[in-house]
């Protein structure tokens, strides 16, 4: 008979035999990053999660690197939007200004932008706004002018979250005319159109869309067309590739990591974390045990990153060796 319980009587042999293993090194903290000066103003559908402006974005960066995780990923709310989206390229804008000050003020973390441009449209689309849709091929320039003046303030990866046909090449091409050889691109690959985006919207500023992005963000529905998108991005150019959302598309994760040889990324969106702090408020469930096991149940998936609004408490969990 085989006995399985003999690898698990012990803790010591527990941890010994885990298959799954977790560094804070793998973990990406989201952090957005609002234009104005004095702002640490909490979000109101994400309890724990601010905004912050350049002047009050150090001490939490320093907070971040005090928790060994060591690498940020910057998103961006402009005092101003419009049709096009100008703020996301703008050499001055705010994730660039944040880039530039992040960069000299704590060097020691991984620095990313979010190549999109939904943050920054008065109509709340990811691009060049078509009726209700997006023009694919003229909003790709706007995505390449994005990435690329995120690296000259300091980007040192960019990750480009619209979902445009043809976007991973045509912002290497630009990278590398530019000079930019060597950064890196970690390529949302399997988005999908999700509910779960829900609170990032009030996060980000964009809580007044209308409509969908059912035209160019995948079907959920669809498990081979993931494959084939991340496949079409290692092909243009992708370093890493990224699911989003996570919990509810570990199949897709555990898909792309079998047939691929690159990183896979996985971003624990913000439905995901306010869903845990309201039942977890609710009483209804254990926070630091859901946190533990959705994190491990990502990883166990096949990530090799992830992206979380949790990285403080997966961190000091590690720390306490309650997971890792």
């Amino acid at each position: 008979m085989y006995r399985g319980r003999r690898l698990r009587i012990l803790e010591n042999i527990r941890e010994l035999t885990r298959e799954t293993r977790v560094s804070k090194k793998s973990l990406i903290y989201p952090m957005f990053i609002e234009e104005g000066s004095g702002i640490v103003k909490e979000i109101p559908s994400m309890p724990g999660q601010f905004r912050y402006s350049t002047d009050t974005m150090i001490d939490k960066l320093k907070d971040v690197l005090s928790w060994g995780v060591t690498s940020v990923m910057f998103f961006g709310i402009p005092k101003e939007k419009d049709e096009v989206g100008s703020g996301a390229y703008d050499p001055h804008g705010i994730v660039q200004e944040a880039l530039r000050i992040a960069k000299k003020e704590v060097p020691e973390i991984t620095y990313i932008g979010d190549v999109c441009m939904c943050e920054y449209t008065s109509h709340g689309h990811c691009g060049i706004a078509c009726e209700h849709t997006v023009d694919n091929d003229k909003t790709l320039p706007l995505l390449c002018k994005t990435a690329v003046t995120q690296v000259e303030a300091g980007a040192d990866m960019v990750a480009p979250s619209d979902m445009m046909d043809g976007r991973i090449e045509a912002i290497r091409e630009a990278l590398d005319e530019a000079g930019y050889y060597n950064t890196p691109i970690m390529s949302y690959a399997a988005k999908y159109a999700s509910a779960f985006y829900g609170p990032f919207r009030d996060a980000a500023g964009s809580d007044g869309f209308k409509g969908d992005r059912k035209s160019y963000q995948m079907d959920y529905h669809n498990r081979r067309q993931a494959v084939m998108e991340a496949v079409s991005d290692i092909e243009e150019g992708a370093d890493i590739i990224m699911v989003k959302p996570a919990l509810a598309y570990l199949d897709i994760i555990r898909e792309l990591k079998d047939i691929t040889d690159v990183p896979v990324a996985a971003y624990s969106v913000s439905g995901e974390y306010s869903m845990i702090k309201m039942g977890a408020k609710a009483g209804v469930i254990d926070e630091k045990e859901i946190i533990a096991e959705t994190a491990i149940s990502i990883f166990r998936a096949g990530a090799d990153i992830l992206i979380t609004y949790f990285a403080k408490e997966i961190a000091e969990m590690i720390d306490r060796g309650e997971i890792g």
